[in-house]
């Protein structure tokens, strides 16, 4: 290989994602395992850890990255199928100096791409953007690195058991949704505790059940169905590739991922009182406010699973979490985003407590907000559009965290409006104690887009 140029449309923020045989191809794969690993030799590194998901071109996908790897002179350590947890715990296990998963997450089937790391931190932003340009000048690494196979299955459940200290067993259905972590979960739940369901555990790149997005509640029927006719505790489901996690109640009500972090903070914050909690800026209020009634210091944090990770870091905070479902846990684990894992301790915790999910879901403070809104806005406007607006609130001298994007606080709640790092899109989310004030903040969501010439979608 000498020049290769990727299709820009793959280089996202976050993770490489493109459109099989239309943006991805098994050269990109290549070209990616080659260029990574000229990275990881400049470093001084010689292994990286390789995964791949059940989609039907992954395993394609791999053998072309780990081709690359090694004609940059590294050592593909080959994890297998899997979820991309189980690669990041490869990472730390056999001591890599990198990893790489192939996964279209919870994308299309016809999508796929990959997420790395470098050493033990994400490998993200200019990280992707230079992998890219060192493509394009086409001179990379060159040597003869080997491929062995580690199957660390065993080692990764063994941490996913231990991570389960209560006596008793909870009533709960899994939602596998045909991806990535069916065989995992298949074998975690012969080992805890209690009655499990396991859903739509074969893995199938073609997600013949539902799509794998827990976030989206229409991908929950199947779960709620389930729970509802077993009478069981609760629900968990899983995205595509195992790293985002959605919850349900015994009555089939739907958890968000501040309010999951909500009964995981609390306990927490026990092991480590006073420490930092992170969430992202779509995050309720209730969150910040109930990890500081519990004695932690609540952080509000820009949204992006790789900058979390990053300010754990930094921080030093056990616990960290996204309205997304990403879920990390630097207490007792890693501190990279592991939906199983992040399950385990959620029944862990449930399992000591008193009270049911349902109860402890009732408990929290009752407000109203809406799910994230999305309005089209082409990637060259969307940051201009948010720029605009905070200029605009700057001048009316209103309250605003302008971490990520603009958060306005008012007597109301609070509403947000943000550009999306990997979409062309604008994302707004509105929160207020009663129906009234919940207008009155869509109704400010409304006026600031307007007035940027944003067109509102129908209904909003």
């Amino acid at each position: 290989m000498t020049h290769h140029n990727f299709d820009p449309s793959i280089l996202r923020e976050y993770d490489i994602r493109g459109v099989i045989g239309e943006t991805l191809r098994e050269a990109d794969a290549r070209a990616i395992g080659r260029t990574f690993g000229t990275l990881v030799a400049g470093k001084g590194g010689r292994r990286v850890a390789v995964g791949y998901d059940g989609r039907l071109s992954s395993p394609a996908l791999e053998a072309a990255l780990v081709e690359g790897l090694t004609q940059a002179g590294i050592d593909a350590l080959s994890i297998g199928r899997g979820p991309t947890p189980m690669l990041y715990f490869a990472v730390h296990h056999l001591k890599a100096d990198g990893g790489i998963m192939v996964t279209g997450s919870h994308n299309p089937p016809n999508h796929n791409g990959f997420k790395m790391m470098l050493g033990h931190k994400p490998f993200f932003g200019e990280d992707i953007k230079r992998l890219g340009r060192l493509a394009g000048e086409g001179q990379p690494a060159s040597g003869a690195g080997r491929t062995a196979s580690h199957d660390v299955r065993a080692d990764y459940l063994a941490g996913l058991v231990a991570a389960y200290g209560a006596t008793r067993g909870l009533k709960v259905a899994w939602d596998c949704g045909n991806g990535a972590t069916g065989e995992i979960v298949s074998e975690l739940v012969k080992r805890l505790p209690g009655q499990h369901d396991v859903l739509f555990a074969e893995i199938d790149g073609r997600f013949p059940a539902h799509h794998p997005d827990p976030t989206v509640p229409d991908n929950l029927r199947d779960l709620q169905r389930v729970v509802g006719a077993h009478r069981l505790d609760l629900g968990i489901a899983f995205d595509g590739d195992g790293d985002r996690i959605g919850v349900i109640d015994g009555r089939g009500r739907v958890l968000w991922g501040d309010q999951i972090l909500v009964l995981l903070a609390r306990d927490v914050l026990k092991a480590h009182p006073g420490a930092t909690v992170i969430a992202d800026v779509k995050a309720s209020q209730v969150l910040f406010d109930e990890i500081a009634k519990a004695g932690g210091k609540p952080l509000m944090y820009r949204t992006g699973h790789s900058l979390i990770k990053n300010k754990m870091r930094e921080t030093g905070a056990p616990l960290a979490g996204e309205m997304s479902g990403h879920i990390f846990f630097a207490d007792r684990y890693y501190g990279f985003d592991d939906a199983i894992y992040a399950a385990v301790r959620l029944l862990d915790v449930l399992a000591r407590g008193e009270q049911d999910l349902a109860g402890c879901r009732d408990r929290l403070p009752q407000i109203i907000n809406t799910p994230e809104i999305r309005f089209d806005c082409a990637d060259i406007r969307k940051f201009a559009v948010v720029a605009e607006v905070k200029e605009r609130l700057a001048k009316a001298g209103a309250r605003v965290n302008d971490i990520d994007g603009v958060r306005v606080s008012t007597a109301d709640g609070w509403w947000l409006l943000r550009a999306s790092n990997t979409q062309p899109v604008l994302v707004a989310r509105c929160e207020a104690s009663d129906a009234g004030g919940l207008e009155r903040m869509k109704a400010a969501v409304r006026e600031v887009l307007q007035a940027a010439g944003v067109a509102l979608p129908k209904g909003f």
